[in-house]
């Protein structure tokens, strides 16, 4: 939990300040029932209206410090507690975005979905309540045992014999808590995983009827979170009617005690009322330190989950460059092999070469290892084996944004965002309205957009479902362009197109981005046909390379796939 201080030490100012102004009021609170004894005790017998107005001033003065000082105290910790949340957030969400593909593999979406949410609301709590509490309770019980000591010492014994059993009973449960919390907080990772999933999939959900069945996988993980929930909250709820009973029975020693010291000429009435009122102001400060210990576990069971994904080191490392390479040769893959589990090779001894301005397609079987490649030349994870060369240069010797700055993509399972077509084409970067315009004409998709009636300012739902699959596809083609950049990578892009818009875009692809090397993935052969040099692949090797006429002619699995497809014609 250490790194929660870091973001708190620039706040340390304005901490200090809000914890002087609840230490004032805490100390004015402490000093009511002291006044209120010295105005039984020795005031009122004087008969003196004067004294008895003066200190009664005192009582509301004191009473005013308290309730203003707590007032104005809270606010500056909830400022904080604002401002320190919204730097935790936006660093944890940022972290989350720099995580290599493998490390996201390894968290799942959902859990970090859960730490950036539930995670962090469970760190933001026991932050605004240390603020409210950690000083305040600590006074209360503190100055009231001492302020007793003074008053009563026999008394005061009777009701400090009580806290080391509290202190007990709540250092005992507590320890339970973290890896309770733990836990529960690891089935919400389930509960959010089931709904992540069933919004993504609510449309074929509700195609195949399969409501009561995805009910039912939600009931399931949702016993299972209130299981956990139930049993964390069952064992650390023993504090709170544990600390109660022990506080009443030393309430109930204290008056015993008390009547036979009065009875005996030993107290005073007046000073049994003020201590009875310190008993009930340490008593609510015992109880605020216990709902802190609760507080504590969450807060350190979810401040461990988020401080992993803070603290993970990317595996991505810059490296030096080898200076082997061929800079005349665009794109190299040098024997690579890949494995995502370490179990089965995803991709296995491939070697390819592109010069600048040529066109690859990669075509497979589901499964076969097609994407991989591309991730493997965008650095999503690092090769087990051999070396990918742009330029001359090993990969690993770009830093990020040099290599990203190469690339325009479409992938498999690219997203639309809720804004513009032409926000979500120009996607945060700038890129000129001629640019846009050019990247929409080249992927087919200008002439959709114009007739709508706001054209390019046509508001797109979230995730673009207000467009058909085609058009979805077309923007994010449009998107992939814009930039004019050296590398277009089309993965599986063009699946959801009808082969006369397909085969437009790719006549298109070739006439004005004639400069770029274009890398197409693909199940359809009509989408790769007319690329220089096609890869087979099958189980991340490649059993095939050459051009559409070769590879119809040497390779028995593509000329299968393109009669099973087309019966080997194609739309031209």
């Amino acid at each position: 939990m250490k790194w929660i201080f870091s973001y708190l030490k620039p706040l340390k100012v304005r901490m200090a300040i809000g914890l002087s102004i609840k230490i004032l009021g805490t100390v004015a609170e402490l000093l009511i029932p002291f006044v209120l004894s010295h105005i039984l005790e020795n005031v009122i017998v004087t008969q003196d209206v004067g004294k008895i107005i003066f200190f009664g001033v005192i009582m509301a003065v004191c009473a005013l410090v308290a309730g203003l000082g707590n007032i104005i105290a809270n606010r500056m910790a909830a400022r904080v507690t604002m401002i320190f949340s919204s730097a935790m957030r936006r660093d944890l969400f940022s972290k989350t975005l720099m995580l290599s593909a493998r490390d996201t593999d390894r968290f799942t979406i959902p859990s970090l979905e859960a730490r950036i949410t539930s995670d962090t609301y469970n760190v933001q709590n026991f932050v605004g309540m240390i603020q409210r509490m950690g000083v305040r309770a600590p006074i209360l019980l503190l100055g009231g045992i001492a302020i007793t000591l003074l008053m009563d010492s026999a008394l005061s014994l009777v009701m400090i014999a009580t806290l080391p059993l509290i202190f007990i009973v709540v250092y005992s449960i507590s320890r339970l808590g973290v890896p309770l919390y733990t836990k529960v907080q690891k089935s919400v990772d389930g509960m959010v995983r089931v709904v992540r999933e069933d919004a993504q999939g609510i449309r074929v959900i509700k195609a195949l009827s399969k409501n009561e069945y995805e009910n039912r996988r939600y009931d399931t993980v949702n016993r299972a979170l209130c299981k956990q929930e139930t049993k964390a909250g069952t064992i650390m709820g023993i504090v709170n009617p544990v600390m109660t009973m022990l506080m009443n029975l030393g309430i109930a020693a204290v008056v015993a005690v008390s009547a036979f010291l009065v009875s005996k000429g030993q107290s005073s009435p007046a000073t049994v009322i003020a201590f009875m009122q310190y008993f009930t102001l340490i008593s609510m400060a015992m109880m605020s330190l216990s709902r802190m210990f609760v507080m504590f576990t969450k807060c350190a069971a979810s401040a461990g989950r988020i401080s992993e994904v803070m603290y993970a080191e990317s595996e991505l490392r810059l490296e030096e460059d080898d200076g082997k390479g061929d800079p005349s040769v665009h794109i190299s893959f040098e024997d690579v092999s890949f494995s995502y589990f370490g179990k089965k090779p995803n991709a296995d001894r491939v070697s390819v070469s592109l010069k600048k301005g040529q066109r690859l397609g990669i075509i497979g079987a589901t499964g076969s290892g097609k994407s991989t490649l591309v991730k493997l030349l965008l650095r999503f994870y690092d090769l087990d084996s051999g070396c990918i060369r742009i330029n001359g240069r090993d990969i690993r010797s770009y830093t990020k944004d040099e290599l990203t700055s190469m690339f325009g993509v479409a992938l498999q399972n690219d997203f639309l965002y809720a804004d513009t077509i032409a926000e979500n084409i120009r996607f945060g970067r700038d890129i000129s309205d001629e640019d846009m315009i050019r990247a929409a004409k080249i992927a087919q998709a200008h002439d959709f957009i114009s007739a709508m009636p706001d054209g390019y300012s046509h508001i797109l739902s979230a995730k673009g479902t207000n467009l058909s699959g085609g058009q979805r596809q077309r923007v994010l083609i449009a998107r992939a362009i814009a930039a004019r950049p050296d590398i277009l990578i089309l993965d599986d892009s063009s699946s959801a197109l009808d082969y006369k818009t397909d085969s437009a875009l790719r006549r298109a692809l070739a006439e004005e981005l004639g400069d770029s090397t274009v890398i197409t993935v693909a199940q359809r052969v009509s989408s790769v046909k007319s690329c220089d040099l096609i890869l087979v692949i099958d189980e991340g090797r490649i059993i095939g390379r050459g051009s559409h006429e070769e590879l119809l002619r040497d390779c028995a699995e593509y000329r299968e796939i393109s009669e099973s497809q087309m019966g080997g014609a194609f739309l031209d």
